[in-house]
């Protein structure tokens, strides 16, 4: 199962308690995703997570539905 956790840069970092996304800004990390090497989102997740906009318990509810279904669909208890 793929979960894409899907967050805008922005929140990204502000959400950063190392700083590491200043640090690549700063140059002194290299090859840092969505700074200075490209992101590329998941094509065919089975969960997305805008996790701007679901709070942790929404996210946890969202996993537990998919699988939840995913039971139902195979006959096997989770």
């Amino acid at each position: 199962m793929e979960v894409y956790v899907n967050a805008p840069l922005e929140v990204c970092e502000a959400r950063d308690p190392k700083g590491l996304y200043a640090q690549a800004r700063a140059h002194q990390i290299k090859d840092f995703t969505g700074i200075s090497a490209p992101y590329e989102a998941p094509e065919r997740a089975e969960v997305e997570l805008p996790t701007d906009r679901l709070t942790v318990a929404e996210s946890v509810a969202r996993i537990i539905e998919y699988l939840q279904v995913q039971d139902n669909e195979s006959g096997v208890s989770i």
